[in-house]
Parts: structure tokens; C-alpha cells; sequence
């Protein structure tokens, strides 16, 4: 085979091989396989390692003198290998300087970060208030302005004229001061006909006229007052935990039939809440109403509506505890205005109070030795339970007061 007609002719080496070193390749596809018998014959007979003679490296393969290393030609950055086609390779990435690694949005190119500084020292960093005690050279602070002392605030002028216009319409009974101040905001009344929209306005209590439009006395005639016989295991006020307020009670199926009052509707229970307490283990007459003057007259400052009570005792009284009841204790370390008291039989006594602390009674009847085993309200100013049974309300007629 000619030069030219060799396809491998410009890849082989220019010096020759030795005639006993040159083998035949031998093909090794997955589909035909090396005839082994064969092989064994061309490479004569099998010599035993312990009776071969000992050689040197350089006599052992005389043919196998040292080769000239290849010569290899640089890759063109230009150039993209190329693989022939029909074989399999593993294409490698371009190689890559040391220290520059790609990025995560795929780009190899890397700002130049700044020459990292110095390390400081701790010392300096966080040297604590004290270490500055000793030093001479410390820097002088300015001197801080003194603050100025505080002076109380006078007003210039005479000091506002007449009362607040809501505290009037309270007094008058027209309506409580929460509603006074809604209803100046919504402009709907009149001072000596003229009209007040500003809240916290003053007036003479004793010339000024007020009077309230339609729209004032409609909403007002909204408001409902309910009497109720309390069970006892129903709380007055905020319901505690595993406790139900006695404003469930208040249904369509639990007003006395033929009362005279309005037919119920579940809008009357807005803005509904108690005038006065009733602890969960007592019973008897209890008042809830929106109306903000039947609230001021039950539980008002200046309020001197009595409240009546039946009371069960058990224990022996003091001597002179009777008395004790009636005027000469104290709770939370005020003194008690004075009751009126009166012992019906053994066991129960006949209360009537002008104010309500909390557990009152009961808390009165501790400090002469007894105690309450039974509590009915039986009246609130000029209205009594009567035959209302337990669990029952009814509307407050317009005939009737506290």
C-alpha cells in the first residue's frame, strides 16, 4: 500500500518499530472475541517465572527504547472540536482560569472584590465606658444645655362660664349624658332656638331652654327597660367561664303572656344591659334597659332608689350584730351608708339598702356571724316582682316609675 493510499500515513511516527516488538492489533468488538489458542502459539512456549534469567530494565526490552514525546499542538480558541461522525466522546468545556468560577446566572465573569482591610482589634472595637475612666486624653464633651423647668399652664381670660350643655339635659332628666352628646352631634338639639352642634358647648343652667327635635324623641322611644326574675346560675354583668348571662333569658318564649308590653323583636336587645348587680347564687328582680335615664336613676352617682331583699342566714348572731347591720360596718374600708334591717324569724332576715357593692349582703352578714344561705330582690324603688315567675320578663309599662 502506497503512501498516499494510506489514510493513517500522517499520524504514524517517523522512526520505525522493532520487527519483535511489532504485534498485530487484535480486534476486541462486543461481537466477536480474540482466538486465545492462537495468540498462545505465535508467543511460543510458556517460561516459568523462577527459572527465567534475571535481566536488567535496559536488556529486558532492547526493542522498547524511550520515545520522543508527542508533540502537542495547541487548541485555537477559534477552533470547536469536531467529533467524526459514528463515534462516541466526551466533550470537554473550554479549560478555564484558576480562581474564576461561574457565577449562578451561568456567567464566568466576576467583579474584582476589594482588598479585604486589616483585622482591628477587639480591644479597640468594643473597649467598654470604663476603660476611658483613666485616660487623659479623652475628648472633651460639650456641656449640655440645662433643661428648662416646667411651668404649669395658664390659661389667659376668665375661667369658661355655665355647664356643659349634656350635664344640663341629664340633670333635667331629658336623656343621659351619652345620649345628649350623640344627639348634639347629630344636631338635633336646641338651645333657646338655636341650634348646638359642638360637643362640650356650656350654657346658664338656670335661663337657657332646651328642647329636641322629632328625631331625638323617636329614637329614645326605642329604648326598652325589661324586668326579669332571675334564676339562680345566671350572672348579671359579663358573663365569667362557664357562666351564662341573664340576657339569654330574654326571648319571644319567655315574656309573660299578656303583659301589655310591645310585641318582642330581636332588635330591643341592642345596647340592652343590667342596671344594678344580682350575683349568680341569688335571685329575684333584675332590670335591664337601653333607656340611658332609667340607668341613671338605678345606679347614678347621686342614686338613692332602695332595694329590698329576703334573706335566709344560717349561724348564731353577734351580740349586737343586729345593729352592727344596720349602721356601723364597713367594706373595702369605706363605711356603709345606713340600712334598715329587721329580723322576721330566726332564719331570715328583711334587707333594704341604698346602695349595691358587690356581694353586699353577704359580705355584711359574715362580719356578725352569719352566713347566706338564701337572697330574693324582691323591689327596686317603687317597683316590686309581684307574681312575675322565675325565669319570665316582661316590658316596664308606661305607667309605672322607679
Amino acid at each position: 500500500m502506497s503512501g498516499s493510499d494510506d489514510p493513517w500515513g500522517k499520524w504514524r511516527k517517523p522512526e520505525a518499530v522493532a520487527p519483535e516488538a511489532e504485534a498485530k492489533p487484535v480486534a476486541t468488538t462486543r461481537d466477536a472475541k480474540p482466538d486465545l489458542v492462537a495468540i498462545k502459539a505465535k508467543s511460543g512456549p510458556t517460561v516459568n517465572r523462577e527459572n527465567r534469567p534475571k535481566m536488567k530494565s535496559a536488556e529486558a526490552a532492547p526493542a522498547k527504547a524511550k520515545r520522543p514525546a508527542p508533540v502537542v499542538e495547541t487548541p485555537v480558541a477559534e477552533d470547536k472540536p469536531v467529533d467524526p461522525t459514528g463515534t462516541l466522546g466526551v466533550r470537554r468545556s473550554a479549560p478555564r482560569e484558576w480562581g474564576k468560577l461561574p457565577l449562578r446566572g451561568g456567567s464566568s465573569l466576576r467583579k474584582p472584590s476589594a482588598p479585604k482591610a486589616a483585622p482591628v482589634e477587639s480591644v479597640a472595637v468594643s473597649a467598654p465606658k470604663s476603660v476611658w475612666a483613666n485616660r487623659t486624653d479623652r475628648p472633651e464633651r460639650a456641656a449640655r444645655p440645662a433643661s428648662a423647668p416646667k411651668v404649669a399652664v395658664v390659661r389667659d381670660g376668665p375661667p369658661p362660664e355655665g355647664v356643659r350643655l349634656s350635664k344640663v339635659m341629664s340633670e333635667r332628666g331629658l336623656c343621659s349624658r351619652r345620649e345628649a352628646d350623640l344627639w348634639i352631634e347629630r344636631g338635633w338639639v336646641f338651645v333657646n332656638g338655636e341650634q348646638v352642634s359642638e360637643l362640650g358647648t356650656r350654657i346658664d343652667p338656670q335661663s337657657s331652654e332646651i328642647t329636641v327635635t322629632q328625631d331625638a324623641k323617636k329614637d329614645q322611644a326605642k329604648a326598652v327597660t325589661i324586668l326579669l326574675h332571675k334564676p339562680v346560675g345566671y350572672v348579671s354583668g359579663q358573663p365569667e367561664p362557664d357562666c351564662v348571662p341573664a340576657v339569654t333569658l330574654i326571648t319571644a318564649e319567655n315574656q309573660l303572656p299578656h303583659s301589655g308590653g310591645p310585641e318582642f323583636k330581636p332588635w330591643m336587645l341592642r345596647g340592652l344591659a343590667p342596671a344594678g348587680r344580682l350575683d349568680i347564687d341569688s335571685t329575684g328582680l333584675l332590670v335591664l334597659t337601653s333607656d340611658g335615664r332609667v340607668a341613671k336613676r338605678l345606679i347614678g352617682e347621686d342614686s338613692d332608689a332602695e332595694k329590698e331583699y329576703l334573706v335566709r342566714v344560717s349561724g348564731e348572731l353577734i351580740k349586737g350584730g343586729l345593729d352592727l347591720l344596720r349602721h356601723g360596718l364597713e367594706l373595702d374600708g369605706k363605711p356603709l351608708k345606713p340600712a334598715w334591717i329587721k329580723q322576721l324569724n330566726e332564719d331570715q332576715l328583711h334587707f333594704i339598702l341604698k346602695e349595691g357593692k358587690k356581694r353586699q349582703i353577704r359580705r355584711m352578714c359574715e362580719l356578725v356571724g352569719l352566713h347566706v344561705i338564701g337572697l330574693k330582690r324582691v323591689r327596686i324603688g317603687r317597683i316590686r316582682l309581684g307574681d312575675l315567675p322565675m325565669g319570665q320578663w316582661r316590658f316596664l309599662r308606661p305607667d309605672e316609675a322607679f
